[in-house]
């Protein structure tokens, strides 16, 4: 008896599968035209091609191919009979459009965002942390940043660029681009609900932005340059237990030169707060008046939640050695990156097991790919579901064993 008799369901990989917005998958491909001239490799199966990609961390076509000849047994389930080439798998990091996997991570968070939906009665849950993240490339395909090396030449770089919500580490708002891009591309594009919370860095100091989000009731709370002009309108005071806490100024200002016209002039709040754990001192600029300055500190302290996401991708997927040479390729690789993260989150979401560490629940789904178990019960007892997908296996053997 072939040994795929011994086993009943689904493996791990075509249950994680199961998450995708199907439905989307196919409309998005008809309204982009990426399955036009395709015999075989339609949009879907490349996306299922690249996700394996990476949660196998494959560093190669090879590798990649020839997993998915390993596998072909496994994906019958999703209607795949036969597995692409190489040239194949590589004319097609090409030719289909990066776009294709934007929107399907956007649908993906879409239709599963109610697990992540943030409670407008918490602070914290309100709160997001907008920052980006170069990923170095071997060749110049696209524009780096920085200094130049010794040879004349300076590296590729892609840049990622998040919003992502702080209490759930999800991002909200993806945007990839040239290295050498500057981070302020990306705050045109951040929409957000009213009352939410906004941390970014010093990078992103531009004061018609900042104006806008004040109109539209979203706090946002930032460092100040060094260079940065401004006129005190009022001193506030300060409480003892503020002042306990570091805080040693409390202001409202005006920020902006009047003799530039490109800078606007606008209304902030600058809070100078002493650290005594790290012994520095912190200008802090916010347009909200209600919260207590110490409050606003550590609205700030908690956009290191943003760096932990970028390593945390970074070590948890290959995003070192990239499939393809093309600007197109790099980029489908790192959305397929950040679809899988999503998917990983959401799985943790829905099983009862909250408790997961996430390099141990990626460590296990890569580990358990092709194992046929139940998905969410493998991620609340793993030891449970295995030993009883062992007893299932060792019955159904002697079973066989009787009947010759």
């Amino acid at each position: 008896m072939l040994k795929d008799n011994f086993f009943t369901g689904q493996p791990l990989f075509t249950q994680l599968l199961k998450y995708l917005p199907k439905g989307s998958i196919h409309s998005t491909a008809r309204k982009l035209k990426t399955d036009h001239y395709c015999k075989k490799l339609t949009s879907h199966y490349h996306l299922v091609i690249m996700l394996f990609s990476v949660f196998q961390k494959c560093n190669s076509l090879r590798e990649l191919v020839t997993g998915m000849m390993a596998w072909q047994s496994r994906l019958k389930h999703l209607g795949f009979n036969f597995y692409p080439r190489r040239s194949t798998l590589s004319d097609a990091n090409v030719r289909r459009t990066h776009e294709f996997f934007e929107q399907v991570y956007y649908a993906l968070y879409n239709q599963h965002k109610d697990k992540f939906l943030p409670d407008s009665r918490s602070v914290n849950d309100r709160l997001y942390i907008m920052d980006s993240s170069t990923f170095e490339l071997f060749s110049d395909i696209m524009g780096g940043a920085g200094d130049f090396s010794k040879n004349g030449k300076r590296k590729g770089g892609v840049k990622a660029h998040l919003v992502i919500q702080a209490k759930h580490l999800i991002p909200e708002i993806c945007y990839l681009s040239e290295a050498r891009e500057n981070d302020r591309i990306l705050m045109e594009k951040v929409h957000l609900q009213q009352r939410s919370i906004l941390v970014f860095d010093k990078a992103y100091t531009k004061h018609s932005q900042w104006q806008k989000w004040t109109e539209q009731d979203i706090t946002w709370v930032t460092r100040m340059n060094k260079n940065a002009v401004y006129q005190v309108i009022q001193q506030m005071p300060i409480s003892k237990s503020q002042a306990s806490k570091g805080i040693l100024c409390d202001e409202y200002v005006l920020l902006g030169r009047g003799s530039n016209p490109s800078t606007e002039i606008i209304p902030a709040r600058r809070i100078v707060f002493y650290d005594k754990s790290k012994k520095r001192q912190f200008t802090f600029l916010t347009n909200n008046e209600r919260y207590q300055p110490y409050t606003v500190a550590c609205f700030y302290k908690k956009r290191w939640a943003i760096e932990t996401k970028f390593k945390s991708i970074k070590q948890n997927f290959q995003l070192r050695y990239f499939l393809g040479d093309t600007a197109n390729a790099i980029k489908i690789q790192l959305w397929c990156a950040l679809i899988a993260d999503l998917l990983i989150r959401i799985v943790n979401a829905v099983a009862n097991k909250k408790n997961w560490s996430y390099s141990n629940l990626r460590g296990l789904i890569r580990m358990h790919l092709a194992t046929y178990v139940n998905l969410i019960a493998f991620l609340n007892a793993p030891e449970k579901a295995l030993g009883r997908l062992i007893i299932n296996e060792n019955s159904q053997l002697s079973i066989c064993l009787d009947s010759t």
